[in-house]
C-alpha cells in the first residue's frame, strides 16, 4: 500500500482544547498538501476554515467528546456546522442511553443528526472503550438503520482508542452501506495498514502526515 493511497484515507485531526488557529492552518496546509480525506477539526474552526481554504473536505465534531449533550443541542450544532461549511459530521453518541438500555433514544437521536446534516457524511462515534461486545454489536444495528454513513470507533479522549478486533466486530455486523472509521492510538504505519486492511475506510489520527510525509513526498 502506497503512502498515497493511505493519506487519501486520513481523517487529519487537530480537536486539543488548545489548538490555535496558527495549528489549524498548518493542519490545512498538509491536507491539502498530502491530499488527506479531510481535515477534523472543532466547530468553532469550521468557518474560518471555509473561508480561507477551497478544495478542503472538513470535517467536524458534534457532541464531543462525552456526547451527553442534548439531542436539540447536538442537531443544532450539526446544522451550524453544515451551513458554515462542513461536508462531514462525527457525532458521539449519548454512552449513557446504551448503558440504560434506551437504544431507541440513540437511534432516534442520529436519524434527527442525519436529517440536520442535509446529505452531508455522518459518522457516528460509539466509543468504544465504554461497551461490551454486545453494546458495540447492537450499536452495528443502530447505527445502520438510522442512515448514518459511518461507525466511528472513538473520540481519541476516552480510556482506549481502536482496536483491531472491534473494527472486525464492526464489519461483521453493519449493514452495507455503513463504512468504518478508526480513531484513536493510531500512530505507526504497520497499524495504519492493519486497520486499512481489516475494513477501515477512514481513519482519524494527528500523526499520519507526519509519519508519512517524509516517504510521500518522496514518492511523488
Amino acid at each position: 500500500m502506497t503512502n498515497e493511497e493511505i493519506l487519501s484515507r486520513i481523517d487529519h485531526t487537530l480537536l486539543k482544547m488548545t489548538s490555535s488557529w496558527e495549528e489549524i492552518k498548518t493542519l490545512c496546509g498538509e491536507a491539502l498538501t498530502y491530499k488527506t480525506a479531510s481535515v477534523c477539526v472543532p466547530p468553532c474552526y469550521v468557518k474560518p476554515i471555509s473561508n480561507e481554504y477551497s478544495g478542503l473536505n472538513i470535517c467536524t465534531v458534534i457532541g464531543f467528546p462525552l456526547g451527553y449533550s442534548i439531542t436539540a443541542a447536538k442537531v443544532l450544532e450539526a446544522e451550524r456546522a453544515v451551513q458554515s461549511g462542513a461536508g462531514e459530521i462525527d457525532m458521539v453518541i449519548n454512552v449513557s442511553d446504551v448503558k440504560n438500555k434506551n437504544f431507541n433514544f440513540v437511534l432516534e437521536e442520529i436519524k434527527l443528526i442525519k436529517k440536520a446534516c442535509g446529505g452531508k457524511i455522518l459518522k457516528v462515534i460509539i466509543e468504544t472503550c465504554f461497551l461490551t461486545e454486545d453494546e458495540k454489536t447492537r450499536m452495528c444495528a443502530i447505527v445502520t438503520e438510522a442512515g448514518a454513513d459511518y461507525i466511528k470507533t472513538s473520540t481519541g479522549f476516552g480510556t482506549a482508542g481502536a482496536t483491531l478486533a472491534d473494527v472486525e466486530l464492526f464489519k461483521k455486523h453493519i449493514g452495507p452501506n455503513v463504512k468504518i472509521k478508526a480513531a484513536g492510538g493510531v500512530k505507526t504505519r504497520e497499524d495504519l495498514e492493519a486497520f486499512i486492511n481489516a475494513g477501515a475506510s477512514r481513519i482519524g489520527t494527528s500523526s499520519a502526515v507526519k509519519l508519512l510525509s517524509g516517504g510521500a513526498a518522496a514518492g511523488y
